[in-house]
């Protein structure tokens, strides 16, 4: 879908977070005092759950110790419980990734890259011979998306701002079927091996940061 592209225009990173970045600090700085957490932080996770069309914003101050933030509904995302295979087939990828770049010019108002297909899925696609993945997927938006997380334009222009402050490389998203701290996160009778493996990872990783905490 070209509309998932780096799209041309006069907008930068620079002016987007001119922009936006008081309103943005204004929503935040009560809920990161009420939190108890400094504002910017040092760190940032999204957990998604593709079940019930949530992403949570946890955040890391110094202390290292995980912080709930808030709730953002995932108003559009396409296909079903299960990992992306290829592309086309229309899913939201599934797994542990970070951010590639921020798109200040995004057709969906802004978006936020991940690095699908990362290491993980890469390995398991050339081992079983699927040569196109897929790529292109971004946190972005709108309430449009065909395997993309579509959150609306306050919610990414929060999300883009905070990334501009901690920086891309401070940032991880868990994509998962379920919530693994309410649902065993277990793959489908005669499914790939290696999703048994790909679920443990995520569960790992969610509950590292979240705890058996339900927020």
């Amino acid at each position: 879908m070209p509309i998932y592209q780096k799209a041309k225009g006069r907008a930068t990173v620079t002016s987007v977070v001119e922009k936006y970045s008081k309103t943005v600090d204004e929503t935040f700085k009560p809920l990161f005092l009420k939190a108890g957490v400094s504002y910017p932080p040092s760190n940032y996770a999204l957990l998604a759950v593709k079940e019930t069309k949530t992403l949570e914003l946890w955040v890391q101050d110094e202390k290292k110790t995980w912080t709930y933030i808030k709730t953002y509904p995932v108003l559009a995302a396409s296909g079903n419980l299960g990992p992306k295979l290829k592309e086309g087939d229309e899913q939201v990828p599934e797994g542990i990734y970070s951010l590639e770049y921020l798109n200040p010019n995004s057709s969906y108002h802004l978006s936020m890259k991940i690095n699908y297909p990362n290491k993980f899925d890469l390995k398991w696609a050339n081992k079983e011979g699927r040569k196109e993945p897929g790529t292109n997927i971004f946190i972005h938006g709108k309430n449009l998306s065909i395997g993309c997380l579509a959150l609306g334009d306050i919610a990414i222009e929060e999300l883009f701002i905070l990334t501009t402050k901690v920086f891309k490389e401070n940032v991880k998203v868990i994509i998962s079927p379920v919530d693994p701290r309410t649902k065993e996160l277990a793959s489908p009778d005669n499914s790939r091996k290696w999703i048994d493996e790909l679920y443990e990872q995520i569960r790992i990783e969610f509950l590292k940061v979240s705890g058996n905490e339900r927020s």
